[in-house]
């Protein structure tokens, strides 16, 4: 799906800031925006890669000081925030997460913002992960017009922050709520698609089956996850269009699938033997715990780029997604209904990020 961001983006009158430039989202709309001629100021805590059309700012962003200094003399028309900071606590969330994006809006105060952009995800209706799916919850598939849940979440706490500043600082905006994003992006804190090629390495290395972890309701129940360049294109697309302007979407490719389906396929990819669910979840938490020495000799073998498990995989979001008790699939009748139209088959997503991370060495 092409994005025509209009005449105002090649003269420079359109200026795209991405902020977590360096995460799984961030880094898809840095390349979706490039490709579409966009200039991007690309926001991170440490420069990216060198890229064409994209000018790198190094800033903390838990530090209002930074943020202002990096940000005092830019002058970006569209914002797009990807960032997230995990803490140790529901309440730590809010003041650091919120407090980012709450400081990132009050250095752009006085600027020609015209549209900010929020990503957030599925615990806007799951609830954080201290009460994951353990409360009363909207029917599913869940619709953005379901009701916030009465836990306190930093995502509520984020949504609070924008509609304040839109108020004030005359911006519209878009909330894209993404379900599970299967992207590149390495050193990643929630990051299926490589913690997925990562186990199937580990696995072919030690002779192992391509173990399912998670539940049996997540084995047998429907399930869909969003594509990050997927999810570009609908943050673009939002941003740019009268429909997607003061909206919260739901985002996701667009198919359904169950589990018991998809492993044996993503098994093969590997040409390994596999194993579903067997009367209780098998965390990858535990069974990939000590195998740091493996993955190094592994990396070593193999000349792999990233040597350090740790960035490779992030076990417990897997184990978290694939653990779930319930069904959490999601509706996106409303993007449709207001013009958005791209979709992913999720079996190639899968594939085809697999092929990229054997292209760039980061597995055998």
């Amino acid at each position: 799906m092409t994005i025509d961001p209009g005449p105002a983006a090649s003269d420079g009158q359109r200026t795209a800031l991405v902020v977590g430039a360096t995460g799984i989202a961030g880094s898809a709309l840095v390349e979706k925006l490039t490709a579409e001629g966009w200039p991007v100021l690309a926001l991170s805590r440490t420069p990216g890669p060198a890229r064409d059309g994209v000018r790198w700012l190094a800033a903390d962003l838990t530090s209002a000081e930074a943020v202002s200094q990096a940000l005092d003399a830019e002058h970006p028309t569209h914002v797009f925030f990807t960032a997230w900071s995990r803490q140790e606590t529901e309440e730590e969330n809010i003041r650091v997460n919120a407090g980012m994006l709450r400081d990132l809006l009050g250095a752009l105060r006085g600027k020609d913002v015209a549209h900010v952009a929020l990503m957030t995800g599925m615990k806007h209706y799951l609830g954080p992960f201290e009460a994951y799916a353990s409360g009363e919850m909207s029917d599913t598939p869940f619709r953005e017009d379901a009701p916030r849940l009465s836990a306190r979440n930093f995502y509520y706490a984020q949504e609070d922050e924008l509609f304040a500043a839109a108020g004030e600082q005359g911006f519209t905006w878009s909330v894209h709520r993404a379900h599970t994003v299967l992207g590149h992006a390495v050193g990643n804190a929630m990051n299926m698609g490589l913690t997925l090629a990562t186990q199937a390495a580990l696995a072919q290395d030690a002779g192992e089956p391509f173990v399912f972890p998670g539940s049996e309701q997540q084995w047998n129940g429907l399930a869909n996850v969003t594509d990050a360049g997927l999810l570009a294109e609908h943050i673009l697309w939002a941003s740019t269009a009268d429909e997607g302007a003061d909206q919260a979407f739901n985002i996701v490719d667009g198919d359904v699938f169950r589990w018991r389906w998809m492993w044996p396929r993503l098994a093969a990819y590997f040409g390994l033997e596999w194993e579903g669910y067997a009367g209780a979840p098998r965390p990858l938490e535990q069974a990939m715990h000590g195998r740091e020495d493996q993955w190094r000799a592994l990396a070593e073998k193999h000349g792999l780029v990233e040597p350090d498990l740790g960035r490779m995989a992030s076990w417990w979001h897997t184990d978290g997604d694939l653990g779930l008790e319930i069904e959490a699939v999601v509706d996106m009748t409303k993007s449709r209904t207001a013009g958005f139209t791209g979709y992913r088959n999720t079996l190639d997503v899968f594939t085809g990020l697999f092929d990229r991370y054997r292209a760039e060495k980061l597995i055998p």
